[in-house]
């Protein structure tokens, strides 16, 4: 308990650029919150805020520990919304973005169960494979796949991920196999084109940086579906997440290649603007979706 209150007057100092505002945030006194901050601090033998009698600054290590205490309060206040599911009235309309292939297979599908737990509730989707602007375009939430997050939103890991190149036996056999990323210029490319996204190219790790490498080839659109069809016949190569094809690397039917320069991460994720109170509409969901994707072999069906 001491630990989260330590934790809680360092997000609140953060939040609200000052001791005395936290404290009144907490309902405790400014003396109180600068302690829990010295504990803390001495506790993890580095400094968190740089402190002046005008301002508060992060220090480097501040900033990478203050994420990961946003990540650490926002699962508690998740499960803890879990727990009490039944002391909730949930009512409104929840309005969420998806990629559309993801969203139709593995978001859309859990509406029906979580309105029959929630019967006030009403529930739009919108998918897409566009990045959409959550708040200019009046979403309550979206689900994201890989790539980065501004910073004004939380982002809640709903399943581990990551995307691979891959094809079928047969377009190996007759193509052989890329073994470097350069190889790539020598295979026929399925990307996603302008507007779906994929502008920059395909992301691998070399040398332990991320690069991108322009994917081209003789197809492309703006459906991921679409791409991976063509893929499965035959037609070319594709950089595609293992939620799609985990079930067909496990029967042969697509083989991976390139795998040391893979990702190690390209998480699922849900996202929402930061706000001092979720809804309780935004975080439920959010924590049905968890428990779907947590489901053991639920990837591999």
């Amino acid at each position: 308990m001491d630990k989260l209150k330590q934790i809680e007057a360092f997000v609140m100092a953060v939040d609200h650029s000052s001791f005395a505002a936290a404290a009144l945030a907490l309902q405790v006194t400014p003396v109180m919150v600068g302690r829990r901050i010295d504990t803390l601090e001495k506790r993890l033998g580095v400094r968190l805020l740089h402190r002046s009698t005008r301002r508060l600054a992060l220090t480097e290590e501040g900033s990478v520990y203050l994420e990961h205490c946003r990540k650490l309060l926002t699962e508690l206040e998740l499960a803890e919304s879990a727990i009490s599911v039944g002391r909730h009235k949930v009512t409104g309309h929840l309005i969420v973005s998806a990629p559309a292939s993801f969203g139709r297979r593995h978001v859309a599908p859990y509406a029906p169960e979580f309105l029959l737990q929630h019967p006030d509730l009403k529930m739009s989707f919108n998918l897409t494979d566009r990045v959409v602007d959550l708040v200019q375009e009046g979403y309550d939430m979206g689900i994201r796949i890989g790539g980065a997050i501004d910073p004004n939103f939380v982002a809640i890991k709903l399943a581990s991920n990551k995307r691979v190149v891959c094809g079928t036996p047969e377009y190996f056999k007759k193509h052989g196999k890329p073994k470097t990323l350069d190889d790539l210029a020598k295979h026929n490319c399925l990307a996603f084109n302008l507007q779906g996204g994929q502008q920059r190219g395909w992301y691998f790790n070399h040398r332990g940086k991320t690069v991108s490498v322009r994917a081209n080839g003789s197809l492309d659109c703006n459906d991921g579906e679409l791409l991976h069809r063509w893929m499965t016949e035959g037609l070319g190569i594709a950089w595609r997440s293992m939620w799609e094809i985990q079930s067909q690397l496990e029967n042969g039917t697509l083989e991976t290649v390139l795998d040391d320069y893979a990702l190690p991460e390209y998480d699922i994720m849900a996202v929402y603007p930061q706000q001092r109170n979720v809804p309780a509409k935004v975080r439920l969901f959010i924590w049905h979706l968890k428990s779907m994707y947590s489901q053991p072999g639920y990837w591999s069906r």
